[in-house]
């Protein structure tokens, strides 16, 4: 099926598709097989000879990197004044492996430019007055590939279908969901379609999907209550120039502007590799020198070092001589450092972050200026990972209080404290807060709230006795 012909069929207008054939392309470099330029063909004077490029993989590396700078296991999420409401998202989070898949979609948003996250509820039980209780929430967390927006304004989602792929007894199906915005309530639709070869595939009613497992008790419409969305979309904060449409809400790849540096730096380093191949050491040996004067070898047959030359080969005066080529293995480190450098920098890592030494490639560890290109860039792509964050706690927050969890408050203040302390130097930091606080132009209830995580209120309410700060 084709899932552009299927929407329009539904009256939807979508992202064009041909920038979803740019995200394919982006895919290829993350896993560094690209078509036409890792596969491709050299003629030798007599055949096309099949060759395969090597590859560093430096995409995969460049988001592995931001993924782990912006989520990682360090990252705190801290909810609301009372425990109960910060209980209950952390126990959604952990029970969903948020920091674990959190961290995963990270790196596929670096190489795809977005990723979703969509909490629903499962296992639960609605009465005949539509009351929802029991069920526990679950994160749907959706690929770029895989999102299709239908509506949205200054690059703000409003409305969108997801696609989720599935096979059952070897027949590929697929669950469309839509999030609609029907009369200022959200609605979500669920469609179910076979893929056959049909362009918009075999749509299976209701009554049918209910036999096919992965759909079973799936309703075909859910009213939300709730004039706010139930997904949320995370995008790199970078202008999206992959499309001609500039209002394209969809993300770019953190390298999409830099993929002639990624094709060049897999050249050189291809080149690197066969250098080591090609410039083995060899010894030319006349036929007559093989054999000694019993007619015995001379020299050991599964020795790769030497090499028999036909027998009208003329040798002048040398019946043995040895070609030793000399590597240009400095020239090709250099090559590939400069790109490195390129690299880096076009993928706002500033420069010298990666180093290419002994064949690999090592990555910088000292810790890094706020004045840095890396720094001001990182915290420019937590301004948007922060609201999504903040979004998704949002939604996280609104289920639980319509499965009927008490104490929770919709409205919950959200700390989020994300780690830098790769980037910047956490120890001085503190420890000149703690001089600050010493000396009365910092207070202890900003202190606390900065390093644990808390809102001043909590804070100032955790302080000992002797601190405690009186209005």
């Amino acid at each position: 099926m084709n899932i552009f012909t299927y929407l329009k069929k539904l009256g939807f207008d979508v992202v064009d598709s041909s920038f979803y054939t740019q995200i394919k392309v982006w895919e290829s470099w993350y896993k560094g097989d690209v078509r036409k330029f890792h596969h491709y063909h050299v003629y030798n004077g007599k055949n096309k000879i099949r060759c395969r490029r090597l590859s560093l993989g430096m995409a995969k590396k460049v988001c592995e990197d931001m993924a782990d700078l912006l989520l990682n296991e360090r990252v705190k999420i801290t909810v609301g004044k009372s425990g109960s409401t910060d209980e209950f998202v952390n126990d959604v989070l952990a029970r969903n492996k948020f920091l674990v898949k959190g961290n995963d979609y990270q790196e596929r948003k670096a190489y795809t430019g977005t990723v979703a996250y969509i909490p629903q509820l499962k296992d639960a039980v609605t009465d005949g007055e539509g009351n929802i209780s029991g069920g526990h929430i679950i994160i749907n967390y959706v690929q770029a590939k895989n999102i299709f927006p239908l509506s949205w304004e200054n690059g703000t989602v409003t409305e969108a279908a997801f696609l989720f792929p599935k096979t059952v007894q070897g027949k590929k199906y697929a669950l469309i969901q839509f999030h609609l915005l029907q009369e200022e309530e959200y609605v979500i639709q669920n469609h179910v379609v076979q893929c056959t070869s049909g362009a918009t595939g075999t749509e299976i009613p209701p009554d049918e999907w209910n036999e096919l497992k992965p759909f079973a008790g799936l309703a075909p419409e859910i009213r939300t209550g709730s004039d706010k969305p139930q997904f949320v979309l995370d995008r790199l904060n970078i202008v999206n120039n992959a499309d001609e449409d500039d209002t394209n809400p969809m993300g770019v790849s953190i390298f999409a502007n830099a993929i002639d540096v990624l094709a060049k730096i897999d050249m050189e380093y291809d080149s690197y590799a066969n250098e080591f191949n090609l410039g083995r050491k060899r010894i030319f040996v006349a036929p007559e020198m093989l054999m000694d004067e019993n007619g015995n070898p001379a020299f050991d047959e599964n020795d790769t070092v030497f090499y028999q030359l036909p027998e009208d080969t003329e040798m002048g005066n040398k019946p043995i001589y040895e070609v030793d080529m000399e590597l240009r293995a400095e020239q090709h480190s250099k090559a590939i450092n400069d790109d490195l450098n390129f690299l880096s920098f076009k993928c706002g890592f500033g420069t010298e972050r990666y180093r290419f030494e002994k064949g690999t490639v090592t990555t910088a560890t000292q810790v890094i200026s706020e004045n840095s290109d890396m720094y001001r860039n990182l915290q420019k792509h937590e301004i948007i990972l922060e609201d999504v964050i903040k979004e998704l706690i949002g939604i996280i927050i609104r289920l639980g209080i319509k499965t009927g969890v008490a104490g929770l408050d919709e409205n919950a203040e959200v700390t989020i404290d994300f780690d830098d302390s790769i980037i910047e130097d956490k120890a001085s930091e503190r420890q000149q807060d703690r001089q600050d606080v010493s000396m009365g132009v910092m207070r202890h209830e900003e202190y606390r709230a900065k390093w644990y995580g808390e809102t001043e209120e909590e804070a100032r309410s955790r302080l000992p006795e002797q601190n405690q700060v009186i209005e």
